[in-house]
């Protein structure tokens, strides 16, 4: 069950915040597009965040702001300067992640970095290695952009071939947005290269925020991270590393989580039964060369997965 706080909806003119960040990266991207081809580098290092933070808008989005009208958010989300993921499957198969009883679940949650363990050992032993490596953070940031784009393309077009045509509709919508970046990009001096290559760093950055978004732990509410980080990440998140506290007020605006968390830390730490970390320097300290865990599902075996979820669905 997710928390929503009174006026969690807000409107357009209260919702000045994500309005503004809106406006900013439009310039920040246009700014990089405008510069001359000798700046080529400048232009990409301008690209990686500002796309990283686009991607966290478009969660905003997605969610409601800023207008609270579907009909309007849709038409703001539907170009998506990143290129790999249409703005209406990320909606749907976000939603559907938010599902809390069925977080961490290799066939239920689309978000899921697991695997049924009998899967698992079906794999080649080359997939494995790879996946390994995967699931540290360095492999993550690394490997993660191309592993996570080529299933998810992959497992799209299953869907289009088998005749969902939701799936189609979906990206039938996101291509116009897709030739007009690509038009933009070949009318600046930015060879297209080098901007593909600046959309596979934000997705590398976004890969630091998703690492451990989720652990696969027996209750539902100690699948969900706290990351207590103010810095730069923090700010390209749009404080989603708070992710307990936007899993469980999903309307909140990004910038009023850190104000609801400060005001609760103690009753949200015990919620998610100590699953914090202080900053992403931590994180990356004790993840960069090491897994957080298996790649296949730890307590797939320990019980069926509705026992799993309904050790407290009903408080989650």
């Amino acid at each position: 069950m997710h928390t929503h706080s009174p006026g969690a909806r807000r409107s357009a003119l209260r919702d000045l915040p994500t309005l503004a960040l809106i406006v900013v990266f439009g310039g920040v991207w246009a700014a990089a597009l405008a510069l001359p081809g000798d700046l080529g580098w400048l232009a990409v290092v301008l690209l990686i965040p500002a796309l990283t933070l686009h991607s966290s808008l478009t969660h905003e989005i997605l969610h409601g702001h800023p207008f609270g009208h579907a009909g309007a958010e849709t038409v703001l989300g539907l170009w998506q300067p990143g290129l790999a993921i249409p703005y209406l499957r990320f909606k749907r198969l976000h939603l559907a992640h938010h599902r809390d009883a069925a977080l961490t679940d290799p066939y239920d949650d689309p978000e899921s970095a697991y695997l049924d363990p009998g899967v698992w050992a079906r794999l080649p032993r080359v997939v494995r290695g790879i996946l390994r490596i995967n699931n540290t953070l360095a492999g993550r940031i690394l490997l993660g952009p191309a592993i996570g784009t080529y299933l998810f393309w992959r497992d799209d077009l299953r869907a289009i071939r088998a005749g969902a045509p939701h799936v189609l509709r979906d990206w039938l919508a996101h291509l116009p947005g897709v030739a007009l970046t690509l038009v933009l990009v070949a009318l600046s001096a930015l060879p297209l290269w080098a901007y593909l290559l600046a959309c596979y760093g934000a997705l590398s950055v976004l890969k630091i925020r998703t690492f451990l978004e989720h652990q696969a732990h027996l209750r539902v509410s100690g699948r969900t991270v706290i990351i207590e980080d103010r810095g730069p990440l923090a700010f390209l998140f749009l404080n989603n590393n708070l992710h307990l506290v936007h899993h469980m007020h999903p309307a909140v605006p990004w910038y009023r989580l850190p104000a609801l968390y400060a005001a609760r830390r103690e009753a949200y730490v015990a919620r998610n039964h100590g699953y914090v970390y202080r900053s992403y320097a931590q994180v990356f300290a004790r993840y960069l060369w090491r897994a957080k865990e298996p790649v296949a599902h730890p307590h797939w075996r320990e019980a069926p997965i509705c026992a799993i979820k309904g050790h407290d669905t009903a408080s989650s």
